[in-house]
């Protein structure tokens, strides 16, 4: 056992004792028997002493309960929807494949419908840095896993800014692939056209290596795709490689108007980060990005929110009674509304989306990404009971229109602000997910921020 440089069973043991004395049962939907992971970690302890390379042995994951898990029941936080998968997630599978154990499913707003992380009849999730606060959501249970240091990775979805917004609030990395990077096999929809598995670490180099190991098509997600060496769609990146040192990376900042709304102190640590990235040879300029803003609103203020009516609406329908106790009631009256569009009301959004998104493109054609705050606050557990529509709306302002528009996305940590974490987010072209780690590289975004569970509960 000499060559193992690190012990999974070491690192599994450490995990369920810091998961017991963390206090955070509503991180966790169901969790592996200590004893059944154990005996994965010491099959792959042997081998690797064997030989074998395994790039992400001696890990440990959480994986978002709406991703399935052979072995572990399926709920996507609705005990109503309850089902057993006879096997692993495509990009469960190959994370396995590659050494890491997964310790558990991970609480989530219901059928990943929120941004808040309350969403859920396990009880909310709480921040990871002040438990009065939200975690964001709704890959909640995941970016809070990562963020006590409880696991090494958490794998989430993002539809509207779930693998985002969870990690700007919780001090760690969220990085959305463009659309298509990871096929969706075994996880169940919110919106299937624009659905992302997405992965949460404490470092962007961890996150992206996951993103590396669950990459490429597997013959049955039809809208996997193998991307080429370079950016696709209307997005125009200027010529040459920032990479090569030919030239700077240039990013885009919005309108200061655009950046309106923010909490108190926020706009003055985004403005900071800005500097940081010009101090570290990033070239930035302002660009109109109200193409982006418009298209934002239209996932849940249009049609498309029909798709997640068409991914369980059915079930919701057919256990209305069950609405205020396995069913989230805010949950519900989203997803049965949007049952009520037509087929020409998509169609007429479908094109409004694509005059919005020629007209993003041209804003932002020659840069390189568009730097953005992650989201616009971190409302209490208080605020968002009082107006539990409102604020979620609010806080996926610079989100919500990534995935519509085929735009790929990394949050990571921009400072604190007030003692909390403040995150900051490059956004670019589907297919600029290697450039986009690039430019976070030079910001620093591969030193991660102190281990949120050594601070004060």
């Amino acid at each position: 056992m000499s060559s193992v440089v690190v012990s999974t069973v070491d690192r599994v043991r450490a995990a369920y004792a810091a998961i017991g004395a963390a206090g955070r049962p509503e991180v966790w939907i169901t969790l592996r028997p200590p004893g059944e992971a154990l005996t994965e970690a010491a099959s792959l302890d042997a081998r690797v002493a064997d030989g074998e390379k395994l790039p992400l042995a001696g890990l440990v994951a959480a994986v978002k309960d709406n991703i399935d898990v052979a072995g572990m029941p399926t709920t996507a936080a609705a005990p109503t929807f309850t089902y057993q998968p006879t096997e692993d997630a495509t990009a469960v599978a190959r994370l396995r494949a590659a050494g890491a154990v997964v310790l558990g499913k991970t609480n989530l707003d219901q059928f990943a419908t929120g941004l808040v992380g309350t969403r859920s009849p396990h009880g909310a999730v709480r921040n990871a840095w002040d438990p009065a606060r939200i975690s964001g959501g709704s890959s909640s249970g995941s970016a809070v896993a990562v963020a006590l240091d409880l696991v090494d990775l958490g794998l989430g979805t993002d539809t509207a800014g779930s693998g985002r917004v969870p990690a700007a609030l919780n001090g760690v990395v969220g990085v959305k692939p463009t659309r298509g990077v990871i096929p969706v096999t075994g996880v169940v929809p919110a919106c299937r056209s624009l659905d992302c598995v997405t992965v949460f670490a404490r470092s962007l180099d961890l996150a992206r290596k996951a993103v590396t190991v669950m990459a490429g098509p597997d013959g049955r997600d039809p809208l996997a795709a193998l991307l080429g060496d370079g950016p696709r769609g209307a997005w125009r990146l200027p010529p040459g490689d920032p990479g090569s040192g030919v030239r700077a990376p240039k990013v885009a900042v919005p309108l200061p108007s655009q950046l309106a709304g923010l909490a108190d102190g926020w706009a003055e640590a985004f403005a900071a980060a800005e500097s940081q990235l010009r101090t570290a040879g990033v070239e930035t300029a302002e660009a109109d990005i109200a193409p982006l803003l418009d298209a934002a609103t239209l996932l849940y203020g249009g049609a498309f929110v029909a798709e997640r009516y068409a991914a369980v609406g059915a079930h919701i329908a057919a256990h209305t009674g069950r609405i205020g106790t396995d069913l989230d009631p805010v949950v519900a009256r989203i997803i049965l509304d949007g049952g009520r569009f037509t087929a020409a009301e998509l169609f007429a959004d479908r094109e409004k989306l694509d005059r919005l998104t020629a007209e993003a493109a041209a804003r932002l054609a020659g840069f390189d990404a568009l730097l953005t705050p992650a989201t616009t606050a971190h409302p209490t557990l208080a605020a968002v009971a009082a107006d539990p529509v409102g604020v979620n709306s609010r806080l996926g302002r610079y989100t919500n229109f990534a995935n519509l528009l085929d735009l790929a996305s990394v949050a990571f940590p921009g400072g604190t602000v007030r003692g909390l974490p403040f995150g900051i987010m490059l956004t670019g072209p589907a297919g600029s997910d290697v450039r986009l780690a690039e430019i976070a590289q030079r910001y620093g975004a591969h030193r991660p921020m102190r281990h949120a569970g050594a601070l004060p509960q």
